[in-house]
């Protein structure tokens, strides 16, 4: 048996890292009187793609969803550009704010309609603006969470504009 030398938990002889702290078990002390064999960790190679990308793939992804200017600067920066991952959120990011667009113009054209309504219709441009900033707010906080988590979320319509466009 072999213990870990920062934290002390006692380890398995054949384990690679502590199960307690993580700590390769090149760094386990073994016990007076053993010998354990030290097996060490492979060897990572970084993935050609990311490693030429000034940052992950993930974080720009997310970033691309803070307005609408980091994702036009990542369609025309080099690596990014050259990105999938990266290209699919930016064009997400685009073709949402223009459907976000028209849908709020739509209602504020029924917002005007309603206008017209004596109290009901004010009740109700009153309940509607509200909802519809918290509904965007949804939406931006789960398009952000997704690009962070390495996911390619699509949403309805324009997600699959954006994955054409990105040759997703």
């Amino acid at each position: 048996m072999a213990f870990c030398a920062k934290c002390g938990t006692q380890m398995m002889e054949n384990a690679a890292f502590c199960p307690n702290c993580g700590q390769a078990a090149a760094a386990a002390a073994p016990v007076a009187g053993t010998s354990v064999a030290v097996q060490a960790a492979p060897a990572v190679t970084p993935n050609v793609t990311t490693s030429a990308m000034p940052m992950e793939e993930n974080i720009a992804g997310m970033l691309a969803y803070f307005t609408i200017i980091p994702a036009i600067v990542f369609l025309l920066i080099e690596p990014f550009n050259r990105n999938r991952f990266v290209r699919f959120h930016s064009f997400q990011c685009l073709f949402a704010a223009v459907a976000l667009v028209v849908i709020e113009v739509a209602l504020a054209i029924l917002s005007a309609i309603l206008h017209f309504i004596p109290v009901i219709g004010w009740t109700l441009t009153a309940i509607l603006w509200p909802v519809w900033g918290l509904a965007i707010l949804v939406l931006w906080v789960l398009l952000v969470v997704k690009a962070y988590q390495h996911e390619m979320y699509k949403l309805p319509i324009v997600g699959d504009m954006a994955a054409r466009q990105a040759g997703a």
